[in-house]
């Protein structure tokens, strides 16, 4: 595995891995790689002959008070882990490789990002929009690779390639769940054994979810309200939202009809946590 820390290095490594005919997947990351990282690796390496890793811990997606600082780091781990995964280039530049002039230019959206994660935490899809489309600019590949637990993102990524024709094919990667179904993340490692306990509430919400549907209950603040119950039972819990919205737009929805996204954003003690799921009514 070839680790590239400067722009100028990667672009000319990438230009000549084209020039041979190769298609070129992309991940980017944030680091301490778990699973779901991995997961999204392997699906690179099946449609490309050259897979990019990247780890980056993107400043201007943080806001004031957040976890910048704690975000979660083991360089050495992470390296150890994409090589046993066969990832063929980790990029890994610093911030000043990233913003040596500081930073002027910004993606913003004017939908998508006011809404759950958006509304909580403000101007943190302008810095996920604007790294990303650097980082497309930078690597330049084929494909590029995104977990569906941060659906809100991947659907503001999907939006600024479109927006802004970059030639890239964004695909969305199916969430990965511990055995007890806890949504792997980076900050899990947050958890203590008791808040990992209270932390299996949101993905238990998705059968209580179910079992509403079955047995009829359309009214999305019914749902929202039966689900807050059940999460709010659980200590250590603190609820961001609980939104049942439409999986295209993330409108809140007046009645649930076809397929709509349930999205949770928790703090489980200190961390926050997101989870989601696709349901369909029949």
């Amino acid at each position: 595995m070839q680790v590239v820390k400067k722009i100028d290095e990667l672009r000319n490594i990438i230009k000549q891995e084209k020039i041979k005919g190769n298609k070129i997947g992309f991940v980017p990351t944030m680091g301490y790689l778990h699973d779901g990282h991995l997961s999204l690796i392997k699906k690179s390496k099946e449609d490309n002959d050259v897979t990019v890793c990247s780890i980056f811990v993107n400043p201007t997606q943080f806001g004031p008070g957040e976890d910048l600082d704690k975000y979660p780091r083991d360089i050495e781990r992470d390296m150890k882990l994409l090589k046993e995964n066969k990832c063929d280039i980790l990029f890994y530049p610093d911030v000043k490789e990233m913003y040596p002039n500081g930073f002027y230019t910004k993606v913003t959206l004017s939908i998508l990002t006011d809404k759950l994660c958006g509304k909580s935490r403000p101007g943190h899809f302008d810095g996920v929009a604007t790294v990303v489309t650097k980082l497309i600019n930078i690597v330049n590949p084929d494909s590029a690779y995104f977990g569906m637990k941060d659906y809100q993102q991947l659907l503001v990524i999907k939006r600024v390639v479109e927006d802004l024709n970059l030639d890239v094919n964004i695909v969305g990667c199916p969430i990965v769940r511990e055995n007890d179904g806890l949504a792997m993340s980076s900050r899990n490692v947050y958890l203590t054994e008791k808040e990992r306990e209270s932390a299996l509430s949101l993905s238990k919400s998705f059968k209580l979810v179910s079992q509403l549907i079955e047995k009829g209950i359309k009214n999305p603040q019914e749902i929202k309200q039966e689900v807050c119950k059940f999460i709010e039972t659980h200590p250590f819990t603190k609820i961001d939202y609980v939104e049942l919205v439409d999986i295209d737009t993330l409108e809140n929805l007046n009645e649930l009809k076809d397929k709509f996204l349930l999205a949770l954003a928790v703090f489980v003690g200190k961390a926050r946590l997101i989870d989601n799921k696709i349901f369909e009514i029949k």
